[in-house]
């Protein structure tokens, strides 16, 4: 946001204050300045008119002009297309150092003698207004000939570039920052003219607005005539200080008017509306996706998205329309249907000045100034929607500061900074939030602002006081919970990795993984392939083993505890486990020639970082990493929380990566309990293996549960050693289960092992209908 000293002089007095003094207190209330200018014209550039015009007789390029500077009339030889006769013009005199390297001096040009410049806007350190000579007139104030134009204090300029926080959008105006100061200083605003000249037309007369009812634009619309309109040249070099001049005199007022109060304004040529019988007719309405939309012959604007160029009306007739939406709603719209915006978006997704009649006036005032006239009367809509009010205590707010503000100060900083504010019982204040402040939701904000004019250096420092309580929570939990998973997956040949919660659409659905809905999608991603937010991590981990292979590495090994989103952007946690490549490093015991990693001592590894879980196979496999027949979910506690399988070979092969292993498992699922010591048996365990005969399609779970059942103490631990399958047992097969027996009380004989042993050949029989092998 670039201000100037003059334009801001034009709502507040700061004649007495200098421009340091200002860009230090725009820095204390939170308004940081990001450069100030310094624009000065210099000595020996003086006012000149010119009396004469004539061509030079030996180029047709030239022009030889007779200029009067006040105490003599001197020739000038120029070359500008666009010198006159009768124009006021800046002139370097003989003598005049325009920059360091620029002295003017008497010359000849083609034989004809010039004593002195006639300059552009560029040429004595002003904004570039067009390719010639600079033009004045007595908006810079009366011009006098022979006057030094180092005197004139509008040409003689303090810029200021402010950088302003994507919420104050209260502040993109010289209107808003001076409310700012005036607030700060305690200076009243000065009343704005608001002279307007009329033309004899009115606006029922020559214009119809039909809007629809769902519309939630407010706007006002009124029509002037531009055929006499010229606008100054002060105006200009304010809009060429901030980058927005164009060839069009009523473009200019336009971004001029906007710049000054706050209030986004458009025109539209009368030739571009309907019009029948003299009566032009626009329509406003909703589009496809729901934004305002204003239609005359065809689509002219977005209100609050885009507007178009001003086409030219040869009878120098214009619809001017300003316009607010609530930038809520629209940020909110734009976001959820990825429209294409333009630069007046900017503004009004920031918040721009809803009071309308502020902005028109402004305009109206302009033009009029400088030839043009307008339509008696208006076509609005400005039921602006309810203003949210909020109640608080001046004792939490000097709480929440830290500090005794007296209530009567709060009262006057929220009063100069447009708030209406009730005095209420108890030491409670009933605040009226502006409209132009929509960032102001609760009393944090209200402090913020109280603590922004009283400045945050007057707010004494004092020493933090902590009072150390039990914070133990799920929070702490987790956090303890993470740390031991890191250390044993480290333990376990596992290197952390942190990837971004970001991916590739194109990634996931290549490889038939689920993807966030489009319309809960990213708007505008870092990078063009991080467009999406991540459902696994697996992927990201693959890659990473990808890039480490590539660079000479025989085994890689990572896992990241991390957030991953469902379609619906819902997150969780996981931890993501993958291991390529070798099992192991080269060694004496290998003979230097380490086998890959297999599923089971992959598993192990997982289980040794995640704790006991059991495996079953997948009944159905959702995505295209998993490998179609080694593969199996993770059951805990009987649920399902992830997956660990063999990477799909054609995945493998397109990361040029050997036998690769991935998991994935639900963080919250592992178990974090505290572990508790018990007694064990001091006894001599004894194995014994049983062979049993089942069913193919039977699983081992089914097994398991059952030997689960049998409340013997003697049963420690069993595990399935072996399958076995020929043609003779047809669709059973065999299965080894190997068993530890002990007791704690003692030494087990040989029928304690033979009476355990048949409770689960028994129970197998009963339950299951399976024995012993023959």
């Amino acid at each position: 946001m670039i201000v100037t000293r003059s334009w801001l002089q034009e709502y507040i007095d700061i004649s007495n204050i200098s421009t340091e003094d200002i860009c230090k207190t725009l820095n204390s209330i939170g308004l940081e300045v990001d450069s100030l200018e310094e624009q000065r014209i210099v000595s020996g550039v003086v006012v000149g008119k010119v009396l004469e015009k004539e061509k030079h007789p030996d180029a047709d390029k030239l022009n030889v002009c007779q200029v009067d500077i006040g105490n003599e009339t001197v020739q000038i030889v120029c070359g500008a297309k666009n010198v006159a006769k009768g124009q006021y013009v800046p002139v370097a005199t003989v003598g005049c150092k325009l920059s360091e390297d620029f002295v003017i001096k008497k010359a000849k040009l083609r034989g004809l003698e010039s004593n002195g410049m006639i300059c552009s806007s560029t040429e004595i350190g002003l904004s570039k207004l067009n390719d010639g000579i600079l033009e004045l007139d007595e908006s810079i104030g009366k011009l006098e000939i022979g006057k030094e134009l180092s005197t004139y204090p509008l040409l003689n300029d303090d810029i200021i570039d402010i950088e302003l926080t994507a919420n104050r959008g209260d502040c993109i105006s010289i209107n808003g920052i001076a409310r700012e100061l005036s607030a700060y200083y305690t200076i009243p605003f000065i009343e704005q003219e608001n002279s307007i000249v009329y033309n004899e037309v009115g606006i029922g007369q020559v214009l119809e607005v039909k809007s629809s009812n769902d519309i939630e634009s407010k706007y006002i619309y009124t029509i002037i005539n531009t055929k006499d309109f010229n606008l100054s040249i002060l105006s200009k070099l304010r809009i060429a200080i901030i980058d927005k001049l164009k060839s069009n005199d009523l473009q200019n007022a336009l971004t001029y008017a906007t710049h000054s109060s706050g209030v986004i304004l458009n025109a539209y040529a009368k030739k571009d509306l309907k019009t029948l019988n003299k009566l032009s007719t626009i329509n406003i309405k909703k589009d496809s996706q729901g934004f305002d939309v204003v239609i005359g012959n065809e689509e002219l604007s977005t209100i609050g998205i885009e507007q178009k160029d001003i086409n030219e009306d040869l009878n120098s007739e214009y619809l001017v329309e300003a316009s607010y939406t609530n930038p809520e709603i629209l940020s909110k719209k734009v976001f959820e249907t990825k429209r294409k915006t333009a630069d007046v978006y900017y503004k009004s997704s920031r918040g721009s000045e809803p009071h309308l009649e502020k902005g028109i006036k402004c305009f109206c005032t302009l033009v009029s100034k400088f030839g043009a006239t307008v339509c008696n009367g208006k076509e609005s809509y400005i039921d602006h929607e309810e203003k949210i009010n909020l109640d608080v205590s001046v004792n939490k707010i000097n709480s929440i500061i830290g500090q005794e503000i007296e209530k009567t100060k709060i009262e006057k900083i929220l009063r100069s900074l447009g708030f209406k504010v009730k005095d209420s019982t108890n030491g409670v204040l009933s605040i009226q939030i502006p409209l132009y402040r929509h960032d102001i939701k609760n009393i944090a904000d209200i402090t913020e602002e109280i603590v922004r004019i009283v400045g945050i250096d007057n707010i004494k420092a004092k020493p933090l006081a902590i009072d150390e309580v039990n914070r133990l929570n799920k929070t702490s939990d987790n956090l303890v919970k993470k740390n031991k998973l890191r250390a044993k997956a480290i333990e376990n040949g596992f290197f952390e990795t942190l990837t971004y919660v970001f991916s590739s659409r194109d990634n996931l659905t290549k490889y038939n993984l689920p993807t966030v809905k489009e319309n809960l999608d990213l708007l505008n991603p870092i990078v063009k392939e991080l467009d999406t937010f991540r459902t696994t991590i697996s992927l990201n981990l693959i890659e990473a083993c990808s890039n480490n292979i590539k660079l000479g590495f025989k085994s890689t090994a990572f896992f990241e505890i991390g957030k991953i989103f469902d379609i619906n952007r819902k997150e969780s946690t996981v931890i993501s486990f993958v291991f390529s490549g070798q099992k192991e490093i080269e060694s004496v015991e290998n003979s230097g020639k380490p086998e890959n990693i297999d599923f089971f001592a992959f598993a192990k590894k997982v289980l040794n970082t995640v704790g006991k879980f059991d495996l079953e196979p997948m009944n159905k496999i959702s995505n295209d990493l998993i490998h179609p027949y080694q593969n199996a979910n993770i059951i805990v506690d009987n649920e399902i929380v992830g997956f660990i399988s063999k990477l799909h070979p054609s995945v493998a092969s397109e990361h040029d990566l050997s036998d690769t292993f991935i998991a994935e498992i639900n963080f919250d699922k592992i178990k974090n309990d505290l572990v508790k010591t018990s007694s064990y048996s001091k006894f001599q365990s004894s194995k014994k293996d049983l062979s049993i005969i089942t069913p193919k399609s039977m699983e081992y779970r089914d097994i398991k549960n059952v030997i689960n059942s049998i409340n013997d103490e003697n049963i420690k631990q069993f595990n399935l050693i072996d399958i076995y399958s020929d043609e003779k047992l047809g669709e059973n097969e065999s299965l080894t289960i190997r068993f530890v027996l002990q007791n704690n009380s003692k030494t087990l004989e040989e029928e304690d092992i033979t009476s355990s042993m048949n409770k689960i050949l028994d129970s197998l029989k009963e339950k299951l209908g399976i024995g012993l092998r023959d």
